[in-house]
Formats: C-alpha cells, sequence, structure tokens
C-alpha cells in the first residue's frame, strides 16, 4: 500500500511547517536537502553498473532512454536534452519518454502514469532494440508506465535500470540494475518533487556524464564535444582548446576555425602539430578519446 511507501510517510522534523517562520522552514528544508548526496553515495556501486550499461549501449550503436511519468519523467527529458550541445550527441543518442507524451511535460496529463500499455507503443515508435539501455524513473518505484516499459525493454534483450527512492521498490524487480536513493520522508509528505526528484537529478547526472567520459566526450574535466550553436559557447570552445593545449586564446581561435569548428579536432592538431585529417584519422583510431589519439 502507498502509505507503507518511504516517500509517503510524515517527515517528524516538518510536523509544525505552517507554524513555522520562513527562516525556521527555509533551515529545515535546506538541512532535508543535505541528505540527499548522502543517500546517493549509498548507490555508486549501482550507478557504476548502470554507467557501464549504457557505455556498452553508446558502443554498439545503441540508445540511452529515460521512461518516467510526472517529475521523474521531466527530469529523464531535462537530461537527455542537454546532452547534445553537451556532448555533441545526436538528439536520437539519448531521449526521454513522459507519460501523456510531449504536452505532459509542461501541464500535468492525468492518469497517464497508470497506463502500463501506453508505454509499449512509445517504445515501439522509437525503435527500441537490444542495442539500447532503458532507464525507468519512479520515486515510488510503482508507476506502471515505468514497470510496463522496464518489462517490454526486458523482453527484447535491452538493458534495463531502475531509479526509484523506496527500498525494495517494485520496478527494481523488472531492472537488470536497481537503484534504490533512501532520502527519507519528504518536507511535505509525499511531495516527491523534493528530496526524490534532487536525488534522481543527481543519478541522471552521474550516469550519462559517466556514459560520455566512457565514450571519449571528456579531455581532462572539458567538455572537448561541445556544439557551437551560439556565441557563448564559441567563446567556450577557444576557451577549452586553449586550457587544453597552453595556447593563446587568439591561437586557440585560429585553429579552431582550421578544425572545422571542432574542439576535439583542433587540441590534437595543436598537440601533435599535425593536419586537420591527420588529427581526424587520430581520433578515429583512438575511438574519440583525445589523450589516446595525441599519445598514438
Amino acid at each position: 500500500m502507498i502509505q507503507h511507501l518511504t516517500t509517503e510517510t510524515r517527515n517528524e522534523n516538518t510536523m509544525n511547517l505552517d507554524d513555522m517562520s520562513t527562516k525556521d522552514f527555509l533551515r529545515v528544508m535546506n538541512e532535508e536537502d543535505q541528505k540527499v548526496p548522502k543517500a546517493v553515495e549509498q548507490e555508486i556501486d549501482h550507478i557504476e553498473q548502470a554507467v557501464q550499461r549504457v557505455v556498452e549501449s553508446f558502443q554498439s550503436g545503441g540508445r540511452l532512454i529515460y521512461i518516467g511519468a510526472g517529475t521523474s519523467g521531466r527530469l529523464g527529458i531535462l537530461d537527455a536534452v542537454e546532452c547534445p550541445p553537451t556532448f555533441g550527441t545526436q538528439f536520437e543518442q539519448v531521449q526521454g519518454l513522459i507519460a501523456g507524451g510531449e504536452g505532459a511535460i509542461m501541464k500535468a496529463v492525468e492518469g497517464a502514469e497508470d497506463d502500463g500499455v501506453a508505454v509499449v507503443e512509445d517504445l515501439k515508435q522509437i525503435e527500441l532494440s537490444n542495442k539500447d539501455t532503458v532507464i525507468g524513473l519512479a520515486a515510488s518505484g510503482r508507476t506502471p508506465y515505468v514497470k510496463g516499459g522496464l518489462s517490454y525493454a526486458q523482453q527484447i534483450g535491452a538493458h534495463t535500470v531502475a531509479i526509484s527512492c523506496n527500498k525494495g521498490a517494485e520496478i527494481s524487480a523488472f531492472a537488470e540494475v536497481a537503484i534504490e536513493v533512501m532520502v527519507g520522508p519528504e518536507v511535505i509528505t509525499g511531495s516527491t518533487r523534493l528530496k526524490s526528484g534532487t536525488a534522481q537529478k543527481l543519478v541522471v547526472n552521474m550516469i550519462s556524464t559517466g556514459a560520455m567520459v566512457g565514450i571519449g566526450k571528456v579531455y581532462g574535466n572539458l567538455m572537448v564535444d561541445v556544439q557551437l550553436t551560439n556565441q557563448k559557447l564559441v567563446e567556450r570552445a577557444k576557451n577549452i582548446i586553449s586550457l587544453a593545449t597552453g595556447v593563446a586564446k587568439e591561437k586557440a581561435a585560429s585553429y579552431l576555425e582550421k578544425a572545422d569548428h571542432k574542439p576535439k579536432v583542433a587540441i590534437v592538431m595543436l598537440e601533435k602539430q599535425c593536419t586537420k585529417q591527420e588529427a581526424e584519422d587520430s581520433l578515429e583510431k583512438a575511438n574519440g578519446f583525445v589523450r589516446h589519439a595525441i599519445m598514438k
């Protein structure tokens, strides 16, 4: 029953929330939020397993697909849409599906999360394959939309990961890897957009970022595949090249032009003192890893 879930129990520290001063309330909320990273820390081993599966999917030409409802679904979409500008991925490589479709991103679609069949059609629509990794997000761990999606993904042989905020969550039984982040009762009972939502955001950040590092999208701590879609990002690319190679920003800008606006290629050109074609060949042989390309 839902009342037995940790995410639905009352928080003893906020029983008098409506009688607190604004500052006291904010202090209590901040204290509760500080528990989230520690709870995530307890699941590092499982998060590592999730990253490994996503890397395997990417290396075989597969994708990362998030599925969820409400806040959980929106968090998956948020992570997915940030991957192309940050890591230069194709739109299809990381995707987020939300119960109720795109309209549910902005406005709640009542009852959509209870439909464990619609998700199968959603996954068929994007032609889910056994090369992909499906990550189901549900703070309660019992959302039918997520259970149905993970079950279908298992049937076709895709990797499956479940992220919830309750121990022994129902969705965990439908996944190879179960990440259960125990953040404790919410400040407002059952409002899982709070600590549970923060926990899920931290975890998807770790999974997608870890996977991108694992396929060579990062050099040191620099986003060397950043897409130059606006002036801010053009300037960032120049800084990245300068930081990676130690050259002045003017020289970095010159090589960015020579590299057809690809920071990764410009860095290899500078470090190896080679042509654009030679840099691209080195990167291809190194599977996209700048460090390995420079050493070859």
